[in-house]
């Protein structure tokens, strides 16, 4: 009975108000764009005037006490960008391929609908369904870093100048609030509220609809008039920011290459979740859609000819499918430097994926054995190198590494899990005390389409999703042997061996020392401590 009445609602919402409400309106636009052809002096949007000055004139100095009331889309973000990707974002990774898919298919219907419109049709397609926790660990996790990456560098310095920071936008609450409060320490998000069943959004607005800035603005602050308001030139826009006693414009075409640099960051970016590495634009999108059966062919081609394959036949095959190695180091056909000792050299790598000591070993044409803490079945069985998993019992561990140090060479990661992002994870100190002979080794990715490493997703797809990259980069710099007097033989602690490797790697890669560990990444993008279970195909 519940789902007859939803369908009956959305039937009347679609036949009367989304399709009816829409031709009346561009009704409208027609007779207003004929009126203007019947005026010469106002074909040219250059020749209206413009109320409101430009941001780029907006003082910045002695707002400690102000108020600023702004939006985040259009006035924070770019303003050549439509907010369709980040709805793209919230339907791929917390709904699903087909959810994405669908909010594909809308996109040209997009084109033709009023604002209002469009924002409600994204709204119902990416919400309807999807569970309450997966769309809040979506806008934690994945949004930030696209949001930084398109935040207005003039409209941030004046927000952060501000002492009082409020947001009203018809954007959804819940894909905005976590960053905005986070990130740019703002105090009060005043959003457009979804209907809720349970656990589950129905894709449904509250009785409120949709936020009307001006209205919201007069509701929340009352008789007051806060000091400073942003906007576009939107009409919407102009009311909000008439009811301030400053107000300021930030055009579309100031926007274009006034992005936030990452040194200007408000707060480091170094974790974050999620497979796509691409804003989701329409276009981009559709370009994804028809790569992914061909991605996934080349994968597995590659795939297969790592496993099977000698090296230097895996190598020539991977470099002509698009797979591009950088290797500097030493000569992988020459003779093993340890070839006298009794013991393996012990390689200590950066961790970028789950096939780095795969590329090292291909790279350096001989076979390594790899450590490592939480690794799938499936990851095992298709690994083409010796895997063996630690328990994270210290001593325990200890024992097993030497065992396979007695053995031959060894792969050991000491952040203990991935990082996407110029940073180093805190070194692990129990390498350093099992061996004398180790050599850094500085490994570094990049990738257009999708990441090969997750924190929530399922780790068994993390070899794939790289390997479907059209172009994926990886880069290998094996760096000298550290000198018997840097290591524990020599007289140093463990800590000091980890950390002097640690900064070794770091000013090789060009990226920054940090002291966070595996439990502090999987603590906030999976709110665990990313301790699984040997049959499951998580990490």
């Amino acid at each position: 009975m519940v789902l007859h009445m939803v369908l009956l609602k959305l039937l009347d919402w679609v036949l009367y108000q989304l399709l009816a409400n829409s031709c009346y309106r561009a009704a409208r636009k027609m007779r207003s764009y004929g009126s203007l052809l019947k005026t010469p002096s106002l074909k040219s949007p250059n020749q209206q005037p413009q109320i409101f000055p430009d941001v780029s004139r907006c003082p910045i100095n002695g707002r400690e006490s102000h108020t600023l009331v702004c939006d985040i889309n259009g006035t924070l973000l770019k303003t050549d960008q439509s907010f369709f990707p980040y709805f793209m974002l919230i339907a791929f990774e917390g709904g699903s391929i087909f959810r994405a898919f669908f909010l594909l298919l809308s996109s040209p219907l997009l084109l033709i609908l009023d604002s209002e419109y469009q924002l409600k049709v994204m709204i119902f397609i990416t919400f309807c369904g999807v569970k309450m926790k997966d769309v809040e660990s979506v806008s934690r996790t994945v949004l930030p870093k696209f949001y930084l990456e398109n935040l207005h560098l003039q409209a941030y310095e004046i927000l952060a100048s501000t002492g009082s920071k409020v947001i009203i936008t018809s954007i959804p609450r819940v894909m905005v609030e976590g960053f905005l409060k986070e990130y740019l320490c703002v105090n009060k998000v005043i959003g457009t509220e979804l209907h809720c069943v349970g656990k589950y959004f129905t894709g449904f607005l509250c009785n409120s609809g949709l936020v009307v800035k001006h209205k919201a603005l007069k509701e929340h602050f009352g008789d007051k008039t806060p000091q400073l308001g942003l906007g576009t030139s939107n009409l919407h826009d102009y009311l909000c920011i008439s009811l301030c006693k400053e107000g300021y414009v930030v055009n579309k075409e100031d926007s274009k290459g006034n992005t936030m640099p990452r040194e200007k960051y408000p707060k480091p970016l170094i974790f974050h979740d999620g497979r796509l590495a691409f804003l989701p634009t329409p276009l981009a999108t559709l370009s994804m859609f028809i790569w992914l059966p061909f991605g996934f062919c080349v994968a597995m081609f590659r795939l297969l000819a790592g496993i099977y394959l000698p090296y230097k036949v895996a190598i020539f095959l991977g470099t002509k499918s698009g797979v591009h190695i950088t290797f500097q180091g030493p000569n992988p056909s020459s003779p093993s430097s340890n070839s006298t000792q009794k013991k393996g050299v012990l390689y200590v790598c950066t961790h970028r994926t789950l096939l780095d000591p795969v590329f090292l070993s291909t790279c350096l044409g001989k076979p390594l054995t790899a450590v490592t803490y939480s690794l799938s079945k499936m990851s095992e069985i298709i690994a083409p190198i010796k895997t063996v998993r630690l328990s994270r019992e210290r001593k325990r561990d200890g024992e097993t590494m030497e065992k396979l140090l007695s053995e031959g060479d060894l792969v050991v990661c000491p952040e203990g899990t991935t990082c996407r992002e110029p940073y180093l994870l805190r070194f692990s100190s129990l390498f350093a005390e099992l061996a004398d002979e180790i050599v850094p080794v500085a490994v570094n990715t990049s990738v257009s389409m999708f990441y090969g490493t997750t924190a929530s997703g399922l780790k068994c797809l993390d070899p794939i999703f790289f390997l479907m990259n059209p172009k994926p980069v990886y880069y290998i710099h094996v760096l000298e042997k550290l000198p018997k007097q840097l290591t524990c033989g020599g007289g140093r602690s463990s800590s000091e061996v980890a950390n002097y490797i640690q900064k070794q790697l770091a000013d090789a890669l060009g990226f920054q020392c940090t002291t966070l560990t595996r439990k502090d990444k999987y603590l906030m993008l999976a709110g665990n401590e990313g301790i699984v279970q040997d049959d499951s195909a998580k990490s």
